[in-house]
């Protein structure tokens, strides 16, 4: 079997598929590897080292997906991207399949079989898989260093011969991968963390890493393999009335609730930035989704009432090593586990095969 990785084509992309590590694996477990010249240059892998670690570099994207049997990419191919892949092959990716119907439509025309990297289930031994909390991980680290190079307040408390500097207070709304990962670095940085999940049963998670959870009600939330399904409007509403003054005395505030398959909730609404400190910083990890800040916009850093909202669409990108490295490794526990270097399994009713494979044959298999 001859896995294939190319150049990521999506704008503000840095991440590739697969590293000289991950492919030096592959190629002693009988892979062949084929890489596009320059594919991990925004990672800082050179095609040097992918060909130490036993890939063949081909000059062009076209090359690599008419000679592999299976392309790996992290973000879902462009309708260009598609038209160079060959027929009956299989790709793997990040799909988001609930909101790319499309997509779907011209994969299956062409027979491609198609596993999605966000459909990964949330149970114990696909844990090595899980493409969207090795992301969210960075991703939530990152964020908290952007609040602070956007914010003119330092994070920690300082004492010096002009008098005390008291510490930032951070506010993050989740306490998810990224959420929890935003609390830990937060607190390093010496900040006083405040956090929101309409989970309960995060508390504890909040509390060991020395945040302060702020319980309400949450009446009316689905939960669904790990993941908020849907969460009523009266919940929402709820949670921003309690949340108002603790709003209101942030200096950073950090967003991270996405609903797969759903525009993002609304967190903070324009009248609750009205309240915040001139100076103050919202980070909105969910833009890319709608945005958990109804002032956010994608792609930009704007200000609105005197709050400076950052709306970076594309976080794990802007660590791009760590990320490619972290996906890279995700590909291969899930390729290994599909796939030997002989062919594809094909264990249909297998829990981890049954919930990522969203084409085959030209049909779609999972709604």
């Amino acid at each position: 079997m001859i896995i294939g990785t190319i150049k990521e084509t999506k704008a503000g992309e840095n991440r590739v598929a697969l590293s000289p590590d991950v492919v030096k694996n592959l190629v002693k477990q009988g892979f062949e590897c084929t890489i596009e010249s320059g594919a991990g240059v925004l990672s800082n892998f050179s095609d040097e080292a992918y060909t130490a670690a036993g890939a063949s570099i081909l000059q062009s994207a076209a090359e690599v997906c008419q000679k592999t049997d299976v392309l790996v990419k992290v973000n879902a191919p462009s309708g260009a991207e598609i038209a160079l892949l060959k027929q009956g092959s299989a790709l793997i990716s990040f799909i988001y399949h609930l909101t790319n119907l499309e997509l779907i439509d011209q994969l299956n025309a062409k027979n491609i079989s198609v596993f999605s990297m966000d459909a990964i289930p949330r149970i114990s031994r696909a844990q090595s898989m899980d493409a969207l909390s090795s992301q969210a991980n960075l991703a939530g680290y990152k964020a908290v260093l952007l609040g602070a190079h956007h914010s003119a307040r330092i994070f920690p408390m300082l004492m010096t011969a002009a008098g005390t500097i008291t510490p930032s207070r951070v506010l993050i709304f989740g306490a998810g991968v990224a959420g929890l990962q935003a609390i830990g670095t937060a607190k390093r940085l010496g900040a006083v963390v405040e956090v929101t999940d309409i989970r309960p049963e995060t508390k504890e998670q909040v509390e060991s890493l020395g945040g302060k959870f702020i319980s309400f009600d949450t009446g009316d939330v689905k939960i669904e393999g790990g993941y908020v399904k849907e969460a009523g409007e009266d919940t929402l509403k709820k949670q921003r009335e309690i949340l108002a003054k603790h709003i209101a005395a942030a200096d950073v505030v950090i967003t991270t609730a996405l609903i797969p398959g759903k525009k993002a909730p609304v967190l903070v609404t324009a009248d609750m930035v009205k309240t915040m400190k001139l100076g103050s910083v919202i980070v909105d990890m969910a833009v890319e989704q709608g945005g958990n800040c109804e002032l956010s916009e994608a792609g930009q850093v704007v200000v609105k009432h005197g709050v400076k909202i950052v709306g970076e669409t594309n976080l794990p990108s802007l660590l791009s090593q760590n990320a490619s490295e972290g996906y890279s490794k995700n590909i291969y526990a899930f390729l290994t586990h599909l796939a030997t270097k002989d062919g594809f399994k094909w264990e249909m009713e297998e829990e981890i095969t049954k919930g990522t494979l969203i084409c085959k044959d030209g049909k779609r298999l999972v709604n």
